[in-house]
């Protein structure tokens, strides 16, 4: 099967080339501006954005740990290695990458500017209890714990109590936190935010980093079936 998405650059020029692109441009391209200039202002993708689609990353991660703690509870098989490899993305590209640049860039900038402290201060507690849970995930997942029915419970409920954390997490960060950071922002400084972003993903994880991680991502599906999007839709 043809995956859905196979990005050969980065994220900042992937809606070039994707359909929701085309799409977009052929809704509103009747008495837009299509040349060189408009197209590159419209290519280039925000500092939230960039947020929001790692938030995409991380919620295909959570339907992995959905689909592994499905069946850890039935008494189904997979491999340790597919959760190590699960549990690596979401440190190096969620927690240690993404919630970096959040902490550094929007919680720094909101505090100084005076704004939703107590919000922010609970995503940073969130922050670091998701690395915790991360950590025990790992020290648990072994080819013995997941033959012991008392270790594969535990398990799933170290995945679920995850998700449970993250679900609402990037709910409220993508609906409160960054429409709240580009409020105390200039246009100039919110652009550079964007491009320290670009800069950093590229250091860390290659010119084509982030679709590589989505690849990734994509792999451990396949390796799981939960790859096809059309098992999801209900039969109504």
């Amino acid at each position: 099967m043809k995956d859905y998405l196979e990005p050969k650059e980065t994220r900042r020029h992937f809606l070039v080339k994707s359909g929701i692109f085309l799409t977009a441009a052929g809704l509103f391209g009747a008495g837009c501006s299509t040349g060189p200039e408009k197209e590159a202002k419209t290519s280039a993708i925000s500092a939230t954005e960039d947020l929001m689609r790692e938030h995409g990353v991380l919620r295909r991660i959570m339907l992995l740990y959905d689909e592994m703690g499905r069946r850890l509870k039935q008494g189904e098989d997979f491999s340790s290695q597919v959760l190590a490899e699960a549990t690596d993305i979401t440190h190096r590209f969620i927690q240690e990458y993404h919630e970096k640049n959040e902490e550094t860039q929007l919680f720094n900038r909101l505090s100084s500017a005076g704004k939703l402290a107590e919000l922010v201060a609970i995503l940073y507690q969130q922050h670091l209890a998701g690395r915790k849970v991360i950590v025990e995930i790992n020290a648990a997942n072994t080819e013995d714990n997941l033959k012991n029915p008392a270790e594969r419970a535990r398990i799933a409920d170290l995945l679920a109590a995850f998700n449970r954390l993250y679900r609402p997490h990037a709910a409220w960060e993508d609906t409160v936190l960054f429409p709240a950071f580009r409020e105390v922002i200039s246009g100039k400084d919110f652009a550079a935010v964007g491009e320290t972003f670009e800069k950093d993903e590229v250091k860390l994880f290659g010119q084509d980093g982030y679709a590589k991680v989505v690849g990734q991502v994509a792999d451990l599906e396949k390796k799981l079936g939960i790859y096809n999007l059309q098992q999801f839709t209900p039969k109504i």
